[in-house]
């Protein structure tokens, strides 16, 4: 059996971070998948999917370091070409991907304990977001 859904989202930009994990678990209950798998995937070209332990301190060293591997005050070639000043939010999106596939079992996602499913905005403006979620299984 496949099912699917769409979360949609407010995000800030530059590297927003937000939960997701209540909404990807409400998917997987609402597929009565028991046992396959999850995919989720960022509809777009400047966002990620990834986990992390999602607590303040540690979001934030998150964005901190996003900048400083690929600054949003980096020139590009993609930002001088169209004038919209984002290649950096193409680059951090490319180097983390789009989306991420999670186990799923009796129904749940097989998450650790302080591990929680998370999309990144790294435009550079706030956008509406979406995040396509796939249950795959029985």
């Amino acid at each position: 059996m496949v099912y699917g859904s769409t979360i949609t989202l407010q995000t800030k930009g530059f590297s927003d971070i937000r939960d997701i994990t209540g909404q990807v678990k409400r998917i997987i209950s609402e597929s009565s998948i028991i046992n396959g798998i999850v995919v989720v995937f960022a509809v777009g070209s400047t966002a990620s999917i990834s986990t992390i332990e999602y607590e303040g301190a540690l979001v934030a060293d998150v964005r901190d370091q996003l900048d400083a591997m690929v600054p949003h005050t980096m020139q590009s070639r993609h930002s001088q070409t169209w004038g919209d000043d984002n290649g950096f939010s193409h680059i951090r999106s490319t180097l983390m991907g789009p989306g991420i596939t999670v186990p799923v079992v009796d129904g749940e996602p097989m998450l650790g304990t302080w591990q929680q499913i998370v999309v990144i905005d790294h435009d550079n403006r706030p956008r509406s977001r979406k995040v396509y979620v796939q249950v795959l299984g029985e």
